[in-house]
């Protein structure tokens, strides 16, 4: 089962037992809540007409978990983990900085993390023909547009590579949160924005005719890349829900997000490196990087309330 985003927004604007019950419906009227697993996920795409795999994905984990996977879309990273932390939901998938924005607060786990690697994650984009040729041409008058303030590769990662740079908001840059790295592109092109950073994932798209990233292979170009992560991307759970369904994800997870359904799971597996071995239930001490790189980026993520 698929909640709407009304019914979704519901249960998680308010974060009280009030609004969750006002905001709740029940699957069936057989089926316990220990026997449901509450997915959250952020939308691939506001297009309704573009397929995505999140159907593949609730059939593989409830083929590999015995159990009903309801999957509820939420508008943003701070929704999920607070939909986690509060125990609305019991799963969520993130990058690796939101996910040290809820391992930190105590009370989210990391079910299963994947390595990051070298490469770069973080690209900041400018039109082909924008006067802007490297990051040292950006100005005061600059506006650049960020996915969303805790995304990793849509404002962290480009914010500490703008940092490094010598560039900080407000002073050496105008910055605008489009709300998705999808719009993040839409107020490129329509001259909203004139950088749009974003993850290194929605460049290789060019040309494909995929709505996430609208440009034809020459229209865009790079003008900085970030440094690589440590954790590339990591399931979230909640800490009250049952044994029983935190050991049967802890299994799952792993066996759905694989190389072998790489194809089938499309874009949520595009952040997982191929022929890396997923880490079950790492130590919070991996996600001390993510801390350590957001306080050089003056972003202080390690003592969240």
């Amino acid at each position: 089962m698929r909640m709407s985003a009304p019914l979704a927004a519901c249960a998680l604007a308010a974060a009280s037992a009030l609004a969750l019950a006002s905001c709740t419906t029940s699957s069936s009227g057989t089926t316990s809540d220990d026997d449901v697993i509450r997915f959250a996920t952020l939308p691939l795409t506001d297009d309704p007409s573009v397929e995505t795999p999140v159907d593949a994905m609730q059939e593989l984990l409830e083929q590999e978990t015995g159990m009903q996977v309801e999957i509820t879309d939420v508008p943003n990273y701070s929704a999920v983990i607070e939909a986690i932390r509060a125990g609305h939901e019991d799963i969520g998938i993130m990058s690796g900085f939101p996910s040290a924005l809820a391992v930190n607060t105590g009370e989210v786990d990391s079910l299963v993390a994947w390595p990051g690697t070298d490469e770069p994650v973080s690209t900041c984009l400018v039109l082909d023909d924008s006067p802007l040729q490297s990051l040292a041409d950006i100005t005061p008058e600059t506006t650049i547009a960020f996915a969303d303030p805790a995304s990793s590769s849509g404002f962290f990662m480009p914010t500490h590579m703008l940092h490094e740079a010598g560039l900080t908001a407000g002073e050496d840059f105008q910055e605008l949160f489009s709300g998705g790295h999808d719009r993040s592109f839409i107020a490129l092109q329509e001259g909203q924005a004139d950088v749009a950073c974003t993850s290194t994932i929605f460049p290789t798209m060019a040309g494909q005719g995929d709505p996430m990233f609208p440009f034809d292979e020459g229209e865009t170009r790079s003008i900085g890349e970030s440094i690589g992560m440590p954790i590339s991307l990591t399931f979230l759970g909640s800490q009250s829900m049952s044994a029983e369904k935190r050991e049967a994800l802890l299994a799952a997870i792993p066996a759905v997000f694989s190389d072998e359904n790489r194809d089938v799971l499309g874009l949520y597996m595009e952040a997982m490196p191929e022929g890396l071995e997923p880490i079950v239930e790492p130590d919070r001490e991996l996600f001390q990087p993510f801390v350590d790189i957001a306080a050089i980026a003056d972003v202080d993520i390690s003592d969240l309330e």
